[in-house]
């Protein structure tokens, strides 16, 4: 059995919320402060390029809506690895199905659709490919895990 994330200790356990960010002493925390400012420079197994967008996003809504939104994105993923994934792209599709927003993941997935009908899975990739470097290009997303 694996480490308990000391976050859902304290959060979920001890202090009786969803999440540390909704925590009355979320500003104050010395172990939340240095997660969301390791965050904001490097990443472990996963993107944290949203995490102070996610954050704020649940502070907003609500973690049902931060969930909702999760499933759209797994949604999306789901359809663009089944359908563009030449068997090396999985790390970079789960990247930008993580920082792209939602609706550039839809439009991506449309226009990649219309664009590769036809082509093999190699070809296809590569138009997945062009679109989302185009959107992480525009908008200064990264692509891959900072180390």
């Amino acid at each position: 059995m694996g480490a308990v994330c000391p976050f859902h200790t304290c959060a979920i356990k001890k202090k009786r919320t969803d999440f540390c960010g909704l925590c009355d002493e979320n500003n104050t925390c010395a172990k939340w402060r240095k997660f969301r400012e390791a965050g904001k420079q490097h990443d472990s197994l996963l993107s944290y390029q949203r995490l102070e967008d996610n954050i704020a996003f649940i502070q907003k809504n609500g973690m049902g809506a931060f969930e909702k939104q999760q499933e759209t994105r797994e949604t999306l993923l789901r359809a663009i690895l089944t359908e563009f994934n030449e068997g090396r792209s999985k790390t970079f599709y789960c990247i930008a199905a993580t920082v792209l927003e939602i609706g550039e993941l839809e439009r991506v997935l449309e226009n990649a659709r219309v664009k590769s009908k036809g082509l093999d899975i190699k070809a296809k990739s590569e138009v997945m490919h062009s679109f989302l470097k185009e959107i992480a290009d525009n908008r200064n997303y990264l692509l891959k895990l900072r180390k």
